[in-house]
């Protein structure tokens, strides 16, 4: 098991500008060993403030962006074009002005009527086992996997003592949220832990409680933060009000 590395930036727009940059590095490093690359996207205040610093970033021409695929966390089980969705964030932040293939872009489905969540639960597994190696696994390969980290400490939509804790599934439909919206879809947390690199963003005084809790070695059903590991990386990217809590062993100012 690899232990989680540390990064902490002077406020929350660096912050942002950093992981954009980190994000552009990393796709290129995919792409040059794989020919393509995958990242799965996450939702909140900080993910759109890195979208669209990606979007303002010249390097960002230099990835191929018709070989990247595009996954996502979890999602608010919400209309298509809802603009509390991850997937509309994420589009009017960013997608949108890529040159992406639309067959590479895999939003969670939206609701729709006569269709629950628990259906498009099991549509978005599908289409992950659709994109994973045919014999080796349910899961495509995912590169770099996007967390934004609640106050409560919760990642994707796992919240804190929810059932969802004990799905082995790879997504699951979450009902009563103790966010709103309540009802939800979301990657597990055995899913979000296949991904090779794992980065939980955060920033904000108000995040500092729960990250010190994730880091401080907190158990995954109180601070599902605290569950989550990279195959090969997890990295926490702060800002200096959510790193205040931070154990001092694992700081490392940027």
């Amino acid at each position: 098991m690899n232990e989680a590395s540390v990064a902490v930036h002077a406020d929350a727009d660096l912050l942002a500008q950093a992981v954009a940059a980190r994000l552009v590095v990393r796709l290129l490093d995919a792409q040059a060993a794989r020919g393509e690359a995958s990242v799965v996207l996450t939702g909140g205040r900080i993910a759109a403030a890195v979208y669209r610093a990606v979007a303002a970033l010249p390097a960002a021409d230099a990835v191929d962006w018709s070989r990247v695929d595009v996954w996502w966390g979890d999602e608010r089980f919400l209309p298509a074009g809802d603009p509390e969705r991850n997937e509309t964030q994420a589009r009017a932040a960013l997608l949108d002005g890529l040159p992406l293939d639309p067959a590479r872009v895999h939003p969670m489905p939206a609701s729709e009527a006569g269709a629950g969540p628990e259906e498009a639960a099991a549509r978005y597994a599908d289409e992950l086992a659709q994109a994973a190696r045919p014999g080796t696994a349910v899961l495509p390969h995912f590169d770099v996997l996007l967390l934004g980290v609640g106050e409560d400490g919760h990642v994707a939509s796992v919240f804190p003592g929810h059932p969802v804790h004990h799905e082995s599934r790879p997504v699951s439909a979450v009902r009563g949220s103790p966010k709103p919206p309540p009802v939800r879809v979301t990657l597990t947390l055995p899913a979000i832990n296949t991904a090779e690199e794992v980065w939980l963003v955060a920033g904000g005084a108000d995040k500092a409680h729960a990250v010190g809790m994730a880091l401080a070695g907190a158990g995954p059903v109180q601070i599902p933060a605290a569950g989550v590991q990279g195959t090969s990386r997890t990295l926490w990217l702060l800002d200096r009000a959510a790193a205040a809590s931070v154990p001092t062993r694992f700081r490392s100012l940027r």
